[in-house]
């Protein structure tokens, strides 16, 4: 159980990517908002964890789209964004655009909109929630990726909390390398959901 735990905390908060994250907040934040704005960032994105796990599997078979199709179209999604992280870029492609970051610098409120969503919350965590759910199909498995969306959750408001300091004492250089072993990780996993979800598929 701690394992499975492990496993899906990792591949949340890898994903979720809050360093980067936290890098952007601070563009976009004054410093005496930065407790405020990481409370409710981190909140929202527990919620539409939540609401992804429970809802996520019963709207894709409304639609008649099975589990293996997700996993190798998610593969695709979070191999695209490890890529980009593996490159050092700033935002990846399929969270949001560079429009859209200039835009939320002219929002009032951007714990929500765009920190939480899609900054944050975006399809390759979305596919991961959905995957692991149908993965963790009793209740025991439930409460474990329940479990790992709090930890994943929690970790991301401290990360963001603690932004201005992680990025003072890493850097630049720091937070690149950073994210470079993260999207390393995501490419792992994003291999993972391409191949069992086409093997699937394959011999369904």
């Amino acid at each position: 159980m701690f394992r499975e735990i492990l496993f899906d905390t990792i591949s949340l908060l890898t994903i979720l990517n809050p360093i980067a994250a936290a890098a952007i907040m601070l563009s976009l934040v004054r410093y005496s908002e930065i407790k405020t704005v990481s409370l409710k960032t981190s909140f929202a994105v527990f919620i539409a964890s939540v609401v992804t796990m429970v809802a996520g599997g019963m709207i894709l078979k409304f639609f008649g789209i099975n589990i293996p199709s997700i996993k190798a179209i998610g593969g695709v999604v979070l191999l695209i964004i490890a890529l980009n992280m593996i490159q050092g870029k700033e935002i990846a492609p399929t969270n949001t655009t560079k429009d859209e970051h200039n835009a939320a610098e002219e929002k009032d409120d951007v714990a929500i909109i765009p920190l939480a969503i899609p900054i944050l919350f975006g399809p390759g965590v979305i596919t991961t929630i959905i995957v692991l759910s149908e993965k963790h199909t009793t209740f025991k498995g439930k409460i474990v990726l329940l479990i790992a969306i709090m930890l994943s959750s929690f970790l991301t408001y401290l990360t963001l909390r603690n932004g201005a300091i992680i990025s003072k004492y890493l850097g630049i250089n720091g937070l690149k390398i950073v994210t470079r072993i993260m999207g390393l990780i995501i490419g792992a996993i994003s291999f993972l959901f391409l191949i069992g979800g086409i093997k699937a598929l394959w011999y369904s």
